[in-house]
């Protein structure tokens, strides 16, 4: 039995150090031969991007205070996001802000899996801290695994 179609989305920025893990996660799928898109993160976009679709993986950045390289595995379309959990940008109407808003107006993908990574160094830079670039490598065996 075929999978049903499939989106992944690395969200983040990668010029902001560890905010950019998403759209790192999302490079090391396409090496592998997955396709996977990056997103900034910005609400309306997320969910005009996932509309319609039935399966959805993010990759991004999370600030909750735990050790860099903490991965979090969220199963959005079963249970509310925390708000404070995703880091924001230049706008505030972000990933969790999205979910809730798609699950209030029956918008929301049936299967949504958010991959969280904690990051620990905001600044700029193109570079991941070595936590956060071990955690991703194993956010992309993560994901590997659970769409094969």
């Amino acid at each position: 039995m075929p999978m049903p179609p499939l989106l992944i989305l690395g969200i983040g920025n990668r010029f902001r150090a560890d905010d950019g893990v998403g759209p790192a996660v999302a490079g090391r799928l396409r090496a592998l031969g997955i396709p996977a898109g990056e997103h900034s993160g910005e609400g309306a976009g997320l969910m005009e991007a996932w509309e319609g679709q039935d399966r959805v993986v993010v990759a991004d950045a999370t600030q909750s205070g735990a050790p860099p390289g903490t991965i979090r595995r969220l199963d959005a379309a079963a249970q509310p996001l925390e708000t404070g959990l995703f880091r924001y940008s230049s706008h505030l109407f972000g990933l969790a802000e999205a979910v809730e808003m798609a699950r209030a107006l029956g918008r929301l993908p049936r299967d949504l899996v958010i991959w969280g990574i904690e990051g620990g160094e905001w600044g700029f830079g193109e570079s991941l801290t070595p936590a956060v670039d071990q955690a991703a490598d194993e956010v992309v065996r993560r994901i590997v695994a659970e769409i094969r």
